[in-house]
């Protein structure tokens, strides 16, 4: 799935060259890595279920994605 964001991204990358939106996606993902460090730090049993190490996962998968495909299409 991350290929095929990045593959559309290249095919666009041309059109669009403002580093904006890599910006603004890069600092979601630091600052979810950030929020990530600080519950891991103060709980042993971060996430506590499948389902939120599921969750996690998720949402750390498509903020790298989307940052990658913002890096791309910023050229």
């Amino acid at each position: 799935m991350l290929s095929v964001m990045v593959a559309l991204a290249a095919e666009t990358a041309e059109e669009h060259s403002s580093p904006t939106l890599f910006y603004v996606v890069g600092s979601l993902a630091a600052a979810w890595a950030v929020v990530l460090f600080a519950l891991g730090m103060r709980s042993e049993t971060f996430p506590a279920t499948r389902g939120a190490q599921r969750g996690v996962m998720a949402i750390s998968v498509l903020l790298v994605g989307a940052a990658m495909a913002a890096a791309v299409l910023s050229g």
